[in-house]
């Protein structure tokens, strides 16, 4: 894969984040699926926390532990 291609496929912004993942994933942006994800990916001994860092580095990954932060802070709110 062309890595010009690949760098532009990952969000840059949260909205970019939020629709990749609601839109063009089909997955719901829950309070149970955040707060899952967040609890691995604040977890650095877990192998999928490393695999994520090892494909997509340690800044994408500080990115999307912010945004799902947001996603839990929202859904609490609503609550």
């Amino acid at each position: 894969m062309n890595k010009e291609i690949y760098m532009e496929a990952i969000p840059k912004s949260f909205e970019e984040w939020k629709n990749c993942i609601e839109e063009k994933c089909g997955i719901p942006l829950t309070l149970e699926f955040a707060e899952k994800r967040f609890s691995i990916y604040t977890n650095d001994h877990l192998p999928e926390t490393q695999r994520f860092v090892k494909l997509y580095g340690a800044g994408h990954l500080s990115n999307i532990k912010e945004w799902l932060s947001i996603v839990i802070q929202e859904k609490r709110y609503q609550k």
